[in-house]
């Protein structure tokens, strides 16, 4: 019960949320009260992004540092695997700014 609840809540916040944004007049409206409504949002979540990404590297580095420390024999093995969990977590904090940013530049 509870979870259908919390659907109709979520379902008729978004067509709350929806209305006013139909309303608007032509393109040039709504490009520009996205760029100055979102602006701030933007940089409070592409500093989400940038936090949450050097959070996972840096614990990514420390627990490869750790296990290299443990057993020396198997450090290409970690510092390979290491080098692509990160790369995987920059290209998923670079499409989060580009999400964040997108809105704004309109």
């Amino acid at each position: 019960m509870a979870k259908w609840l919390g659907m109709l809540v979520v379902a008729v916040a978004l067509c709350l949320v929806a209305t006013p944004a139909m309303a608007q007049d032509g393109e040039n409206g709504v490009a520009a009260a996205a760029s100055t409504d979102l602006a701030p949002l933007a940089a409070v979540g592409a500093g989400l992004v940038v936090i949450g990404a050097g959070l996972g590297i840096g614990r990514i580095g420390g627990s490869a540092t750790e296990s290299i420390a443990r057993q020396p024999e198997v450090a290409g093995n970690i510092q390979t695997a290491m080098i692509i969990a990160a790369a995987l977590i920059e290209g998923a904090a670079l499409f989060g700014l580009i999400v964040c940013i997108l809105p704004v530049l309109g």
